[in-house]
């Protein structure tokens, strides 16, 4: 979830006038000063050293380590790089997965980093909860127990309730040292968490602790930053963050810059200027529109670096509101929207026209579907068969313009949150299409993308924009369609469903549709062999495509941006790296100085 939370942070920012750094790099070697910005979150100089804060002051694969670094798979959610794990071993079905150490990683304190340090991160982890790491009962996918097997060798059993991604989720753990963390947690913190996984007074107590421990390691201020990662932090300022190396990073001989500056930045406006300025080395993923797009091209340097990004762009129903709870009135619309253009409109260089509706990113889709891909219909443009879906419906036409079929007026308001620049320009195009073909479409906004998701949650609105087919696991992709959002949950290994407007379901839609329950379905991808995976996908494939809970509009292109004026060694376009932080290019050995 991490690449959903940067195209999130980013896109979200109102445009602000650009603003100063005052931060200079300082005294650097041959290696240079790279620059670039975190696309996950602003700088806050307050914030701090502390990966566990949402805004601290640490930076991802610079500072900030996880054991390992996820690969740009198509399908496959368990690949990895090697982080400050050196490596690791699983048995078939995930049920023990041991993790091997970095002989070599050291804090940049100069001690060892070792089993302890992992052992004391997952606790932490733990009061965060989620993934791995929950104290409910039978929650799928919930280690069981962590076990120190030696000062390198770290072994997590995984429960009764298994899941596909046990593996995926214990290699993503964030590594903190326990000499400077450890003192957070209570001296019986494991004996607490083993009671906590039961059931009764005694646990919920139990699990309460842990839980009320939350804040306090959010809040944990750490009075200088020790990292295992190639840099480590010099200072902050509301300007920029600037880092120096690590000299006892496992693997400096790989590292080439001397520093690493992170400028900070208010909007996307304050980062096109960056890039046409030549300022950063590299940026991440920012919406950008052509005319700026062609200005950051033609500035000395520049280049872009284009490849997959598991996300897409989604006009998502409130079924539980007429007439959207007609597959008719959904088919039509479908009909009437013109992707392509949308697409050219909303996000240029940044997304790719969605081939139809399937739930799944496009590229995704050609490996899971193969030729039944070709046999789903690609709703391509055509007001005759929108006419005939809107007649199916009962919908009707006076003068002119489309009416509920009591006569009264059908209005079609499309919500979208008002920072989000591509999504706004998507809907205003979506509208216009609308309104040509004699329906009253037109947009409304939320202020900001939390107040968005609060709203949608809650039911308030008939239409608004999703981001859908977060892969590469399967589970993961349909539990946007057809996991709480849509009523289904999962608890203690029971599955249920909620009716509209219950415990957050929005989405609305029927519990099952001609005999197949596609919360059912999706439940099972977390524990299904590849097989069964394929022939589930396909089955959950063709109901969206039929059914359409949501209409699928662009699948996002992820369009990295960097410049070959300081550095070289990029990741090619289309490298499964790319969506990665540039530390973690660095710990591979890609950037080079020119």
């Amino acid at each position: 979830m991490k690449r959903l939370a940067a195209i999130a942070a980013v896109a979200a920012l109102a445009a602000a006038t650009a603003c100063g750094t005052t931060e200079t790099a300082g005294t650097a070697g041959a290696g240079g000063v790279y620059t670039t910005i975190d696309g996950a979150k602003q700088i806050d100089a307050t914030a701090p050293i502390n990966p566990f804060n949402p805004q601290g002051s640490t930076f991802v694969g610079y500072d900030a380590m996880s054991l390992a670094w996820p690969k740009n798979s198509l399908t496959d959610p368990n690949q990895f790089y090697p982080g400050i794990a050196r490596g690791w071993t699983t048995t078939p079905d995930q049920g023990e997965v041991v993790v091997h150490l970095q002989p070599a990683a050291r804090w940049s304190d100069g001690r060892p980093v070792t089993s302890e340090d992992v052992r004391t991160s997952i606790a932490l982890a733990y009061t965060q909860g989620g993934s791995a790491y929950t104290v409910n009962a039978g929650a799928a996918g919930a280690a069981a127990d962590i076990q120190v097997v030696d000062a390198k060798t770290v072994k997590v059993t995984q429960g009764a309730n298994r899941s596909n991604v046990f593996l995926r989720n214990v290699l993503s753990t964030v590594v903190v040292p326990a000499h400077v963390y450890g003192k957070l947690l209570p001296g019986d913190f494991w004996t607490t968490l083993k009671a906590a996984r039961g059931t009764g007074p005694a646990a919920d107590k139990a699990k309460a602790v842990i839980t009320g421990l939350a804040q306090k390691v959010i809040a944990f201020a750490p009075p200088e930053d020790v990292s295992a990662g190639p840099f480590v932090l010099e200072r902050v300022n509301p300007g920029a963050a600037l880092l120096k190396r690590n000299p006892y990073f496992y693997d400096a001989a790989r590292i080439v810059p001397d520093k690493v500056k992170v400028l900070n930045y208010t909007g996307n406006e304050q980062v096109w200027n960056y890039l046409v300025s030549g300022k950063l080395d590299s940026a991440p993923f920012t919406a950008v529109p052509a005319a700026v797009m062609r200005k950051i091209k033609e500035t000395p340097g520049n280049a872009i670096r284009k490849g997959y990004s598991p996300v897409a762009a989604s006009l998502a129903f409130n079924q539980a509101r007429k007439p959207y709870d007609n597959v008719h009135v959904r088919r039509a619309l479908a009909y009437l929207i013109d992707r392509a253009q949308v697409t050219k409109i909303a996000s240029p260089e940044a997304g790719a026209p969605s081939l139809t509706t399937t739930g799944i990113h496009g590229d995704s889709a050609k490996v899971w579907l193969g030729d039944r891909l070709a046999s789903l219909n690609p709703y391509k443009v055509d007001p005759a068969k929108a006419d005939a879906e809107l007649k199916a419906a009962g919908m009707v036409k006076k003068n002119g313009v489309w009416a509920m079929p009591d006569g009264k007026p059908w209005k079609v308001e499309v919500q979208v949150p008002a920072s989000f620049s591509d999504w706004v320009a998507a809907a205003k195009s979506i509208t216009s299409q609308l309104d040509d073909h004699g329906i009253d479409a037109s947009v409304t906004t939320s202020a900001d993308y939390i107040l968005y998701l609060d709203e949608l949650a809650s039911g308030k609105f008939d239409i608004g924009f999703w981001l859908m087919a977060l892969g590469p696991s399967p589970y993961n992709i349909y539990q946007r369609l057809y996991g709480s959002a849509n009523g289904w949950s999962l608890l203690a290994g029971r599955l249920t469903h909620s009716p509209p407007g219950k415990n957050g379901n929005w989405m609305g839609g029927p519990e099952t549709i001609g005999g197949v329950n596609p919360g059912e379905l999706t439940s099972r991808l977390n524990l299904a062999s590849p097989d069964e995976q394929k022939r589930i996908v396909t089955t959950l494939a063709t109901l969206t495509n039929e059914q359409l809970p949501v209409i699928q509009i662009y699948d996002y292109v992820n369009t990295q941006f960097v410049n070959t004026n300081r550095y070289t060694g990029w990741p090619p376009a289309g490298s499964e790296a790319l969506r990665l932080p540039a530390g973690v290019w660095m710990q591979l050995g890609m950037i080079k100085k020119k």
